[in-house]
């Protein structure tokens, strides 16, 4: 096992229904230790920039059109594989897909509003907590 640190953002669509505590509770249930959050609105260039791998799929814009609709809550976790637990903890993009118990399968509305994002891999993991977090918030 290997210990990690990965970024969760809690959507708009989440923190518009005061899910932000119940999907942080669902997180540190799962042992994964909250480092760094905040809560933040995304202007449009920091949308873009984020979900920039997107850029050439259809849903890109309507995602960043999602993602500035409201603010959102950033965070680092870290724990044992927190990559692979924190995407377990998830679900499945589609909530329709996603396993009982799961972020998704109990709070998601869409594949589009599906109330949180994490990073996929280490690499992006790193990546995507230095969009958010500089080294002295950690």
């Amino acid at each position: 096992m290997t210990l990690e640190r990965t970024l969760s953002i809690v959507k708009p669509d989440a923190v518009q229904k005061n899910l932000v505590g119940a999907v942080l509770a669902k997180l540190e249930a799962a042992g994964l230790r909250i480092v760094n959050t905040k809560m933040m609105r995304l202007t449009v260039g920091q949308a873009q920039a984020f979900y920039a791998v997107h850029r050439e799929r259809p849903f890109y814009e309507s995602l960043v059109t999602f993602m500035t609709s409201g603010p959102v809550v950033v965070s680092v976790l870290e724990g044992e594989n927190a990559i692979a637990r924190n995407r377990e903890v998830m679900g499945a993009t589609d909530p329709a897909k996603a396993a009982e118990g799961t972020i998704r399968k109990a709070y998601a509305e869409s594949i589009e509003r599906n109330a949180v994002h994490g990073s996929d891999a280490p690499e992006t993991a790193k990546a995507e907590v230095a969009f958010f977090f500089s080294g002295c918030d950690l």
